[in-house]
């Protein structure tokens, strides 16, 4: 231990079990994560520490990799895995196999400000339940390790236990460069909800107020989440929260419940009516108020009697306010032995005052969202999937996502993004609630290949990976769809019932190692610097990503002066693949007028002369040119 390092490891300093726990008994915020913070120790005992300049800031061990982490590129690529997808040609829907970290960084160019909305089910950090990357600055090589696209020796993916002694920091850690990421992803009026229980939800919250802003924070939702049970100590868990963070809260469009407005249970509340319409009354004193200037009046009733509210009290309009509602006849005076008003004497008045709430008023300005969500418990998504022929215990309701898609008005093409897909309920979510109202939707799931566990009922029913149990989920919902849709007269034109899968892999690009002493391989490496066994789709792919093309962009085969060329969105890119670049081929690929123009740099053969005719020609009629 340094001698400036005031934090002990409780295990080398061999101290008892039975001290331990007198310790946190007594001074519980001396001890965290396995270890004494002796000066918070001497600071409860009442010594005094200097601390220098204090600011305010949350701060954990790792927290300075964090930022490392999100700065450093990946060397990755995503994989095209077509014989996995569905009408993988047509489709701009996205399942990606991988580690979301390298995954995110990989999106950064093309789907930088374009997602709409994200919904994350992270691990909750129950010690058991999640797999990361110790070593995160090697995360690419971890998770290839991890997955057996590269020598098994050295796999460090596990899980997290409170014994490590950096619990709650290496799952913060985990969150921190991933929300930081996401947050790039989100459109000006994007939003975020981010799934989780007790155990992090303070440090979670505190997480996403540096990265998204307090003033950002949209509310912390209270999800049911079990309608029966008897485990817990002292009480039954049976909720969980929903954090929502919007990009710029400014910038966010209201939300609207028409579920909540158009239930028979909210009908009914109008239960008045009028030349106008339906309505409900609500008092006009509301006792929960501050006070405010011009909101403490008499009234005078219909007897001729005045009332007022109790002192320190005030109505919710101004006097002014509730005049002009009084004309419009949106008051409604009524005898009560129940009045919280009083009268001129300081007694109990024999009049209460309400005013309208018209129904079809409040359909047009919208029913803003409870922070309470009693439907959908979990249970009901196991059954459904279940149904499916899916036997996985550990989802989310896809009527959840239904749902936040719906409040939040995503509607046409918004990309809808899930990070922590686990079975792909949020994709499913997502196919369901466009067949409902006709909308076009896209989504991008992105999900770790974690092992099924040996023996469960879904390693049995051959799914090995939770990647395996979200893709075959998503297929067996666009077959249902399918079927219905075979028996019907009139199909929903516009439904995409598709999603193209990639998987996470090293780039099809060497890279140059200048670490590496062996400087004759790396020169050879240069000449030859494609991978061994990376196909033309593969390159292609990997292009797109590093020319801020999505993943989804129509792509189309034309033929150029006897080659093969790939037209990118409607000839705004071309891309040739070709070892043998010809001086017709540039000259043909010139008259199309393309923004930009990539070539494999073998296809010039070392012909300097034409490599550099081909730029000059280029730029003269300001085309992008690019060799890879």
């Amino acid at each position: 231990m340094s001698k400036g390092d005031t934090k002990l490891d409780l295990k080398s300093l061999d101290i008892r079990e039975d001290k331990i726990k007198k310790l946190k008994e007594v001074f519980p915020e001396t001890v965290a994560e396995n270890k004494v913070d002796f000066k918070k120790l001497k600071r409860v005992l009442g010594e005094e520490i200097d601390e220098g300049k204090e600011r305010y800031g949350m701060q954990w061990p790792g927290k300075y990799d964090c930022f490392k982490i999100i700065q450093q590129q990946s060397v990755g690529t995503l994989k095209p895995t077509k014989e996995e997808s569905v009408n993988f040609d047509e489709t701009e829907n996205l399942f990606i196999e991988g580690d979301n970290l390298e995954v995110l960084k990989l999106l950064q160019k093309s789907y930088y400000g374009k997602v709409k909305m994200i919904y994350i089910d992270p691990p909750y950090n129950t010690g058991n339940d999640f797999v990361y990357p110790d070593d995160f600055s090697e995360s690419l090589e971890t998770y290839l390790k991890y997955t057996g696209q590269v020598d098994a020796e050295g796999k460090k993916f596990t899980t997290n236990t409170e014994t490590s002694g950096r619990f709650h920091s290496k799952w913060m850690n985990m969150m921190y460069p991933r929300l930081y990421l996401a947050r790039n992803l989100l459109k000006k009026s994007g939003v975020i909800f981010v799934s989780i229980d007790d155990r992090e939800l303070d440090n979670l919250k505190k997480i996403c107020d540096e990265i998204f802003g307090e003033s950002n924070m949209l509310a912390i939702l209270i999800r049911k989440t079990k309608l029966t049970s008897n485990k817990g100590t002292h009480f039954s868990p049976s909720h969980e929260y929903l954090l929502a963070y919007a990009k710029n809260q400014e910038l966010l469009p209201q939300f609207d419940d028409k579920d909540h407005q158009e239930s028979e249970t909210y009908l009914k509340l109008f239960k008045y009516k009028d030349d106008r319409g339906k309505f409900n009354i609500v008092s006009l004193y509301m006792p929960s108020l501050d006070v405010r200037p011009n909101q403490r009046y008499y009234i005078k009733c219909l007897d001729g009697s005045k009332v007022i509210t109790p002192e320190g009290k005030v109505y919710r309009w101004t006097e002014e306010t509730f005049l002009n509602n009084l004309k419009d006849n949106r008051v409604v005076f009524k005898k009560t032995k129940t009045s919280p008003l009083i009268d001129g004497d300081g007694n109990q008045a024999k009049w209460n005052i309400y005013t309208k709430i018209y129904l079809h008023e409040r359909l047009e300005s919208g029913l803003r969202p409870s922070t309470t969500i009693e439907k959908w418990p979990n249970s009901i998504a196991s059954k459904e999937l279940i149904k499916m022929g899916i036997p996985f215990q550990f989802s989310k309701p896809r009527q959840l996502t239904e749902y936040l898609m719906r409040i939040t008005n995503t509607k046409g093409k918004d990309i809808i993004l899930d990070f922590f897909a686990g079975s792909a309920s949020t994709a499913h979510g997502v196919i369901t609630q466009n067949k409902k109202d006709g909308e076009n939707r896209k989504f991008i799931m992105v999900q770790l290949p974690e092992p099924t566990e040996e023996g469960s009922e879904a390693y049995k029913a051959g799914f090995k990976n939770i990647a395996d149990i979200g893709k075959e989920r998503i297929r067996r919902v666009i077959k249902k769809i399918k079927n219905e849709q075979d028996g019907q007269l009139f199909k929903k034109d516009g439904l995409d019932l598709g999603f193209k899968v990639f998987k996470l892999t090293t780039s099809n690009f060497k890279v140059w190692d200048g670490s590496s002493e062996d400087i004759k391989k790396q020169l050879e490496l240069s000449v030859n610097h494609i991978k061994d066994g990376a196909s033309k789709e593969d390159i292609l792919y990997e292009i797109l990503l590093k020319t801020s093309f999505e993943l989804t962009t129509p792509i189309k085969e034309i033929d150029i002066a006897g080659k093969k060329v790939y037209s990118i969105e409607d000839g705004g890119m071309l891309v040739c693949l070709e070892d043998d670049i010809t001086r017709d081929l540039i000259d043909e690929m010139v008259k199309l007028e393309p923004l930009r123009v990539v070539c494999m740099d073998s296809g010039f053969k070392n012909n300097d002369q034409l490599k550099t005719n081909a730029v000059q020609i280029m730029k003269t009629k300001d085309i992008e040119f690019r060799t890879v």
